[in-house]
C-alpha cells in the first residue's frame, strides 16, 4: 500500500467537519482536517463560494477552488432562510466543528450564536476566524490576511533595505492562521475525547477564537524581546539574516538562483573552505555568527563570487561533495519535475468531474498507518445537497417531506 493509498482509512475518519467559512483562513482548516479523513460539509450560499471565482479558471471551474474544496461535500444553503436555517441545526446535531469567519456578532444577529449552537450539541468545537479576533476595539473591523502581514511586523521586515515593505504573492497569513487553527482544534477535541491523562475527557465542547494577525506574529522570533530589553526594532535586510551568514540567495554563472543558510558553525567553515579556501575558513573575522554578520559584505564576496563563477549543476554537486547545505531557487515548472518531488509524490494527480487529469499539491505530512488522501477534488456546487439532506432524514433530524428547495429555487 502506498503512503497516500485511497482505501486507507484516514485518522479523522467519523469526524464531522462543517465549513461555512471564506477567503481563506477557515476553509484551509476544514481542507486539512478532510485530507486525513474528516467528512467535510461545505455550507455554500446560493450565490456560490467566492473562491469559484477567483483566480485562473479554465473551462469556467476555478483552479483555486478545486484545490482547496477538495475532500469537502457541497451543500447549498441561505442560512438566512427557514430551510437553510433548519438544514444547518440539523447538521449541527451531527457536528464534530463548525469553522466560520463571519465578522464578529454576525451569526449571534441570526441567532446561530455559540450559545444556541452549544445548546443544540455540547460537544461541538467551534472556531471562528477573523482577522483581529472576537475581542478588542478593532473585533468589529473587517479583516483580511493582507491586513494581518502588514499589522503583525511580517511587512516591516520583509523586502530589500533601501525597498518598501514587501507582501508575500500568496496567502501566508491565512495559512499560518489556518495550521494553528487545525492544531488548536485538534487540542479541543482531544481534550473533548480523551482529556488530559487519559481521564476519558470532559464530553464538552468548546470555541476557538482565532484571529488571523496572532498567528504569523507569533512565528517572528525574539522581535518582541529584544525591543523590550535592547530598544533594538528589527528592519529591512532583504535576503541576508540577522542571526547568521552567509544567508542569500545567490546568482549562478547562467543566471539561476541558488538560496545558502549557514547557521552551524562546521557548515559555515565547510561553506567557507569550499568557496575561499583555508584563508576564508580560518578568517578571525568569520569566528562566530556575530563576526560573521557584521562582516556580511566580506562574506558574501567570497561565497557569491565563487557561486557566480560556476553553473548551477556545479555548484549543487560541490556543495553536496561539501556536505553543505544548498537549494535551487525553483519555479513552479521546475519544481515538479524535480526528482525529490516525483519520487515522494509531493504533487499528485486528481480526477476532476469537470477538467479530467488535475495535478495539485499532496497530504502532508505523511503518516505511516493512516495516511491522508485526496478522495475527490472541489466538487460542483450543492454537487451533495440532496445526499446530505436524505442523511439527514434517515437519523431522524429533517421531516420525511422536508423540501431545501421551497425557499430558493433548485439546488445545482
Amino acid at each position: 500500500m502506498t503512503p497516500h493509498s485511497k482505501t486507507a482509512a484516514g485518522p479523522l475518519d467519523g469526524l464531522r467537519v462543517i465549513d461555512c467559512a471564506t477567503l481563506f483562513a477557515g476553509p484551509l482548516v476544514a481542507s486539512m482536517m478532510g485530507d486525513f479523513g474528516a467528512d467535510v460539509i461545505k455550507i455554500e450560499h446560493p450565490h456560490g463560494d467566492p473562491l469559484r471565482k477567483m483566480g485562473q479558471s479554465k473551462d469556467g471551474h476555478g483552479l483555486w477552488w478545486k484545490v482547496v474544496a477538495r475532500n469537502k461535500r457541497s451543500v447549498e444553503l441561505d442560512l438566512k432562510t427557514p430551510a437553510g436555517r433548519e438544514v444547518f441545526l440539523a447538521l449541527i446535531k451531527t457536528a464534530d466543528v463548525l469553522i466560520e469567519n463571519f465578522r464578529t456578532g454576525t451569526l449571534e444577529k441570526w441567532e446561530l450564536g455559540w450559545e444556541v449552537l452549544s445548546a443544540l450539541n455540547p460537544r461541538l468545537v467551534m472556531l471562528r476566524v477573523t482577522g483581529f479576533g472576537q475581542t478588542g476595539p478593532y473585533a468589529q473591523r473587517p479583516g483580511f490576511g493582507t491586513l494581518a502581514e502588514a499589522m503583525s511586523g511580517f511587512a516591516h521586515i520583509t523586502g530589500q533595505p533601501d525597498g518598501p515593505p514587501t507582501l508575500p504573492p500568496f496567502g501566508l497569513a491565512d495559512g499560518v492562521a489556518a495550521y494553528y487553527g487545525t492544531f488548536a482544534t485538534m487540542f479541543a477535541l482531544y481534550e473533548r475525547d480523551a482529556g488530559p491523562q487519559g481521564n476519558g475527557g470532559s464530553g464538552q465542547g468548546q470555541f476557538i477564537d482565532l484571529s488571523i494577525y496572532e498567528p504569523l506574529f507569533s512565528l517572528l522570533g525574539p522581535q518582541t524581546t529584544i525591543f523590550d530589553q535592547l530598544g533594538v526594532i528589527q528592519n529591512r535586510t532583504g535576503n541576508r539574516s540577522v542571526n547568521n551568514a552567509p544567508r542569500n540567495a545567490y546568482r549562478t554563472r547562467e543566471g539561476r538562483y541558488v538560496a545558502l543558510s549557514a547557521a552551524a558553525p562546521s557548515i559555515v567553515r565547510r561553506v567557507l573552505m569550499l568557496t575561499g579556501g583555508p584563508d576564508a575558513a580560518n578568517d578571525p573575522r568569520f569566528r562566530t555568527s556575530r563576526d560573521r554578520v557584521e562582516h556580511v559584505e566580506e562574506i558574501d564576496a567570497i561565497v557569491g563570487g565563487w557561486i557566480s563563477r560556476h553553473s548551477l549543476d556545479e555548484v549543487i554537486a560541490a556543495f553536496e561533495e561539501a556536505e553543505a547545505a544548498i537549494a535551487p531557487v525553483y519555479d513552479i515548472e521546475q519544481l515538479c519535475a524535480d526528482p525529490q518531488v516525483i519520487a515522494r509524490r509531493t504533487v499528485t494527480t486528481v480526477e476532476d468531474e469537470d477538467l479530467g487529469p488535475v495535478r495539485m499539491q499532496n497530504v502532508f505530512p505523511i503518516l505511516s498507518r493512516t495516511p491522508g488522501s485526496i478522495r475527490w477534488s472541489g466538487p460542483r456546487q450543492g454537487r451533495h445537497t440532496e445526499e446530505v439532506v436524505q442523511q439527514l432524514k434517515a437519523e431522524g433530524l429533517l421531516a420525511a417531506d422536508f423540501n431545501v428547495n421551497a425557499e430558493h429555487g433548485e439546488t445545482s
